[in-house]
């Protein structure tokens, strides 16, 4: 037997973020209830960065795969983007290969989804001041993806590089921008973090109560951007323990013994099933982001019927 396999390029196009947003949520849904099977990424370390493979099925939309990602964040200087992904799609009857998907700017969706998941659930308010530090392609992400969830009235934006915040401005007109220093973007409702770095760059004492914070950075051993004294003062929530555990925002403070992991709140798919919630509007809440493979399978399912693709034939 003759299987077709499709090879789908330019899969983020014409792709609806609010369809996105919804299959993301759904799946969260479905790990909130136990119904997937997803252990934790595999981190393969290279000399410049890094490779991750994340595995899963979900049984609710019949899809089962493997992404593999990789993390180098020298490579803008060489003309490349910091994350490329690519994900294999197999049939969940026989195990042949269905799709290979160009996952590059699928990882940025998807997890752009999670962030406005998370920010629909646990923002005390509806209508915020966003602040957004670090202006690379998550960020940017994670701005449209949380417009389709909160009324933004104002972005407050910090980079390293004043250029870099002028061209995220650019990108997103529709809305007030104002460059700032980091602290007074910390004056914020919501609070989007998505520097790769490995010391602390927002402090305890900048954040006021009732925000909600969505730390994305955090994606391997090491990586920190949040002061631990911020984490022991807010309530965190992670996308899957074992990998926050490992990799997530936790992760130092974890290794350190300053945050232990029963002091976990819960899982963004406990507050989406209604397990767990924000209890009051004064308290600060962390989404620790990782990424998780059946993110991947959500929005590849959506990608399948829109990228463009090419039959390559199987075996």
């Amino acid at each position: 037997m003759i299987a077709h396999m499709q090879y789908l390029t330019d899969t983020d196009m014409g792709l609806d973020l609010g369809q996105v947003n919804r299959a993301v949520e759904a799946a969260f849904a479905d790990h909130g209830k136990g119904l997937v099977q997803m252990p934790p990424k595999l981190y393969i370390t290279l000399p410049e960065g890094d490779f991750r493979t994340m595995p899963a099925y979900l049984p609710s939309l019949s899809i089962a795969g493997v992404k593999i990602v990789n993390v180098h964040p020298n490579n803008p200087a060489k003309g490349l983007p910091t994350v490329m992904a690519l994900t294999v799609i197999l049939d969940i009857a026989t195990g042949q290969p269905l799709a290979v998907i160009n996952a590059t700017r699928l990882t940025n969706m998807r997890t752009g989804a999670a962030g406005a998941i998370a920010c629909k659930y646990l923002s005390p308010k509806k209508e915020v001041i966003l602040g957004i530090i670090g202006t690379g392609r998550q960020a940017e992400s994670q701005v449209k993806a949380i417009r389709q969830e909160l009324k933004i009235k104002d972005i407050k934006i910090w980079s390293r590089d004043p250029q870099h915040v002028r061209q995220f401005a650019d990108r997103f007109m529709e809305f007030p921008c104002h460059a700032m220093t980091i602290e007074k973007v910390c004056d914020c409702d919501v609070l989007v973090t998505t520097t790769p770095s490995r010391t602390p760059i927002i402090r305890n004492e900048w954040i006021h109560e009732g925000t909600h914070i969505n730390a994305i950075g955090a994606d391997a051993p090491g990586k920190e951007e949040l002061a631990p004294a911020l984490i022991r003062r807010a309530r965190v929530f992670v996308d899957d323990p074992a990998q926050a555990i490992h990799s997530g925002e936790i992760n130092v403070p974890v290794s350190q013994g300053l945050f232990s992991p029963s002091e976990i709140a819960g899982t963004l798919g406990e507050i989406v099933i209604g397990k767990k919630r924000r209890e009051t509007s004064d308290e600060i809440t962390i989404f620790d982001s990782t990424g998780l493979a059946i993110q991947d399978l959500a929005i590849a399912k959506i990608a399948m019927q829109h990228g463009t693709q090419v039959d390559l034939p199987f075996p």
